[in-house]
């Protein structure tokens, strides 16, 4: 079971048709809110830039179009899905005459951007990537939004040329907010970005007050990864041969090693009887445990090796925590036909049982306290801030920031 929902089909077939269903489809989500938003949608021709994608694609709202893949077959490079686009785009709060940077380049965006500022305002839109500018500015020559500033360097050090700007729109995943970010805002701008935080990505729309920002609004969402010098790769820790990975976000820690047996051992469950419905959301729940866990990284297991062994509430990306030689992550089992599951833990090691009591803990914690209320506040501290003027709440500490993570 999965903490997403899953997109609807649409029996229209030309892109006006296609664009009219995808508009009313995001309408009814919620994801589009204001007039603005729905007209920017409306107007672009989508498929104009990803020729080589059937339409049918282009406005599947929750269909990613990957325009570029590395040499692995990763994907660097892609056409937001619509529903993202439309959250971070009212998440944004563009105004007519507004001056935005967007960082990360699809054209489509940029063209429902230049929509949103009117004929008094100013989009910049910047890549890294020479192949990625060269697409973007085809297609928005193509679809009569050439005014469009389409700029290649690295978002790092953002476009201080045509700075300062009431916007800055980030739409590839970030691990820190660099300095250039923050001193190319105006005085009470704000910076719209997908940031990862523990492994966790949470899309953050952030207000400047002063030298720091402090968070407006929160979506989940997920992007292709920033390149260039804000690029942060996780670190990986394979147990059992290759079958299971443990991904962490920043160092792993210095005993790693101990953990390689840990999946040998009996396993522990403690379950919570805190239960969730098939298509409910508890994405809360997974930011709730990152912020809240010591030793949290995120677990996966790859198909091809899948024993069984282990039965994660993802395979694709689940909670865990660590400690020593012994691990615990997020398990769900279902309790009943209509149907409803219940969320626990499973530990392996010595101290499993300990680490699954406390996983079970902070579900409980975020079941009586979190799970129906309005998120937590982030707040982005200079990396130089010190401790006693950080505030309550997590401190993750970045390259160029210190962040506050505080639940109320």
């Amino acid at each position: 079971m999965s903490d997403t929902v899953e997109p609807e089909a649409t029996s229209a077939e030309t892109p006006e048709q296609l664009r009219t269903a995808m508009v009313e489809r995001l309408i009814s989500m919620g994801e589009i809110r204001t007039a603005a938003v729905e007209r920017a949608f409306r107007t672009v021709p989508r498929e104009a830039f990803v020729p080589e994608a059937p339409a049918r694609q282009a406005y599947g709202v929750e269909d990613v179009v990957i325009t570029k893949r590395n040499e692995h077959g990763t994907a660097i490079s892609s056409v937001s899905a619509p529903r993202i686009q439309a959250f971070m785009l009212e998440q944004a709060d563009i105004k007519p005459g507004h001056r935005v940077l967007e960082i990360g380049s699809s054209g489509t965006n940029a063209a429902m951007i230049a929509e949103l500022v009117g004929p008094d305002g100013e989009i910049t839109t910047l890549d890294i990537d020479r192949d990625v500018t060269d697409r973007a500015t085809r297609g928005l020559a193509a679809t009569g939004y050439d005014r469009v500033n389409v700029v290649l360097g690295d978002g790092e050090v953002g476009c201080a040329d045509r700075a300062p700007f009431d916007r800055i729109l980030v739409t590839v995943g970030a691990w820190d907010i660099p300095p250039a970010w923050v001193e190319q805002l105006t005085e009470r701008g704000t910076v719209t970005v997908p940031l990862r935080m523990r492994g966790v990505s949470r899309s953050i729309t952030l207000r400047r007050e002063a030298d720091r920002l402090v968070s407006v609004s929160a979506e989940v969402c997920g992007f292709v990864r920033m390149q260039g010098a804000g690029a942060h790769e996780e670190q990986l820790l394979l147990l059992r041969g290759e079958e299971v990975g443990l991904r962490f976000d920043e160092e792993p820690p210095a005993d790693a090693g101990l953990l390689t047996g840990a999946l040998d051992t009996d396993r522990t469950e403690e379950w919570t009887g805190v239960t969730v419905g098939r298509m409910e959301p508890f994405d809360s729940l997974h930011l709730r445990l990152a912020t809240a866990l010591p030793g949290f990284c995120m677990m996966s297991v790859d198909p091809k090796l899948d024993t069984g062994l282990v039965a994660p509430q993802n395979r694709i990306s689940c909670p865990a925590m660590t400690d020593g030689s012994s691990l615990a992550y997020l398990a769900l089992r279902k309790v009943s036909e209509d149907p409803m599951f219940e969320f626990g833990a499973h530990g392996y090691g010595p101290d499993g049982a300990k680490l699954a009591a406390q996983l079970a803990e902070q579900i409980h914690t975020w079941d009586h306290a979190h799970r129906s209320g309005p998120g937590p506040q982030f707040t982005v501290h200079p990396a130089t801030t010190p401790d006693d003027r950080l505030g309550e709440g997590r401190v993750i500490d970045k390259r160029h920031t210190r962040i506050t993570i505080s639940w109320p």
